[in-house]
């Protein structure tokens, strides 16, 4: 049975920009009860305010996933404000771009910190209201990249591979309480991902291929959700690297191999200069 999203209390992370944004404006059009959460204050509001405008039921927190007491505080509002919740999105994410090599160990900490352990532990706290809920779902905001892993994002990678892992086991979990784990992996998609990395040292800029803008990427995963998908990719590369990647697998080895030699064949000499 297909899902309304009419009246669901709606938690979404990372709303200010990019896909959270798409997802909280189309939420909100959709007749949700949207609780919206960003670390930048401006650009939540600015968010809050088009949704509003357009007739839609919105409240926003200000807070940061990978911050415990920011975490408890957006679960708290949920609770006292929204008497709980329906459907918890788990958007908010961050990247980088240059060889795991040269990197210091940061970085990675810092991607798995955003990407992966600040959602597993904001549906830790959510988990008592959704269990609660009606019609409840966990939602992961996936990635291609983790389902096939991207050279020069390497991390990025890894904390969305960890996190599918963590999807597929939960999903298992929550089955006896009625609690549905879905998970959506966008692929190249128009947003701020680019802007807000923590650093981008490619030689490659992924830019002109993104063939999808934020809005439309946003129906296609509500529509998902609506419709009870477990997994879902989007974007046609993104759909044909998954299943390439699944079926000849040292294939598509060998041809990132030979894109990153080609494209990097210099770089150890200039690393070392």
């Amino acid at each position: 049975m297909r899902r309304e999203l009419s009246g669901k209390r709606v938690l979404i992370t990372g709303a200010s920009s990019g896909i959270g944004r798409g997802l909280t404006l189309e939420a909100a059009a959709r007749g949700a009860q949207v609780l919206a959460t960003a670390r930048n204050e401006e650009r939540l509001h600015e968010v809050v305010e088009e949704a509003r405008a357009a007739g839609g039921t919105i409240e926003s927190v200000l807070g940061d996933v990978t911050e415990a007491i920011d975490r408890d505080r957006i679960v708290q509002f949920a609770e006292q404000n929204f008497g709980g919740l329906d459907l918890l999105v788990n958007n908010a994410g961050i990247g980088a771009t240059g060889h795991f090599q040269y990197a210091g160990p940061e970085r990675l900490r810092k991607i798995m910190e955003v990407n992966f352990f600040g959602p597993c532990e904001l549906t830790r706290l959510a988990i008592p209201l959704l269990k609660e809920g009606n019609d409840p779902a966990i939602v992961m905001i996936n990635s291609v990249a983790g389902r096939r892993a991207i050279p020069s994002r390497s991390e990025y990678s890894a904390s969305k591979f960890a996190l599918m892992g963590f999807t597929e086991a939960l999903r298992a979990e929550m089955a006896k309480d009625d609690v549905e784990v879905l998970a959506v992996s966008p692929g190249l998609t128009e947003s701020n991902f680019e802007q807000n990395m923590l650093e981008n040292s490619a030689r490659h800029s992924l830019h002109a291929q993104r063939s999808m803008s934020s809005g439309e990427a946003a129906k296609l995963i509500w529509n998902a959700i609506e419709n009870r998908r477990k997994e879902s990719t989007l974007t046609l590369r993104g759909k044909m690297l998954v299943t390439v990647s699944r079926f000849l697998p040292r294939f598509v080895d060998r041809k990132m191999a030979q894109f990153v030699r080609k494209l990097y064949q210099n770089e150890g000499v200039a690393k070392q200069s």
